[in-house]
């Protein structure tokens, strides 16, 4: 039989002690049992009163990513409500789509999808992201689906010799072998300036629920700076396995008007590249965060 990633486990939705509260101010759908959940009967052109405000902010908390249905929004709508959770970052690497908070990301018969690695967006950033607003514009008639990973889940699936073993450790974050990998060395060398790689602890603690995470992805984690380099890679790769347990996942399929709201610091996504030649077309607005501990 072959050695499992990880066998049955009890999930944890909600940090121990904290009881699930029914919400008034929208409806909730779960996706899984611990990650992703569709909110209905609101409108996210607001305006928001302080309870649905902090309702939706609980919602995150809990479900990790939230995705909200036929909401038609203007990049100028998505940047306003992003910007209820904190200053948006302007991506020095993607295109913008009308406002510079909000990139876009077009694909179709001249470019294909390839953000098909699990990853956590801009974990290269000394301060990285609290979460991300994507919305689709446009949508492949079938395919094109996104993928979450719940990565508290994805840290305590992990064997107590493992987690024992990671406690305390840093890895470096870099974005030069992904959004480096075509620039001119003279082009990257100016990032790298801009940009240098950062040190992040492999297991950081949510800064609102106080728990314990997995914080190391496929696309922009490079090494183990305190460990052998084949130590230290075997070592990631094992860690890089936990976000592909389907056990610690929700899918979710897009239609146009969706919306995905999710928070950076506890999970993982990956972007299904299946819908070639098709269109997809997508915006997405960042929101800045805190330093990992």
């Amino acid at each position: 039989m072959p050695k499992l990633i990880a066998g049955p486990v009890r999930l944890h939705r909600l940090p121990d002690g904290v009881e699930s509260e029914p919400y008034r101010c929208f409806s909730v759908t779960p996706l899984s049992p611990t990650i992703g959940a569709v909110l209905g009967d609101i409108d996210l052109r607001g305006p928001f009163d302080d309870a649905t405000r902090a309702e939706l902010h609980r919602a995150l908390l809990e479900w990790k990513v939230i995705f909200f249905r036929d909401q038609h929004l203007t990049g100028s709508e998505h940047r306003d409500f992003a910007s209820m959770w904190g200053e948006l970052e302007v991506h020095p690497f993607l295109p913008q789509g009308d406002v510079p908070e909000v990139v876009r990301f077009e694909k179709g018969v001249d470019e294909k999808g390839y953000e098909n690695i699990w990853h956590s967006d801009v974990s290269w950033r000394e301060v990285p992201s609290l979460g991300s607003v994507l919305r689709a514009i446009d949508v492949p008639p079938f395919g094109g689906d996104t993928l979450w990973c719940d990565m508290y889940a994805a840290y305590e699936g992990l064997p107590a010799t493992i987690r024992d073993r990671i406690d305390g450790l840093d890895a470096v974050h870099d974005f030069s072998t992904s959004f480096g990998a075509l620039m001119e060395p003279d082009a990257l060398a100016e990032m790298q300036q801009r940009y240098p790689a950062v040190r992040h602890p492999i297991v950081r603690t949510h800064p609102d629920t106080g728990r314990k995470l997995l914080y190391v992805n496929a696309i922009f984690t490079t090494h183990i700076p305190d460990l052998d380099p084949e130590e230290g890679d075997a070592l990631l790769e094992r860690l890089f396995a936990q976000a592909r347990v389907p056990e610690y996942q929700c899918r979710f399929h897009w239609e146009a008007g969706s919306l995905a709201f999710w928070d950076n610091r506890s999970t993982q996504h990956y972007a299904c590249s299946d819908y070639y030649p098709s269109v997809r077309v997508m915006e997405r607005a960042t929101i800045i965060g805190d330093r990992p501990i």
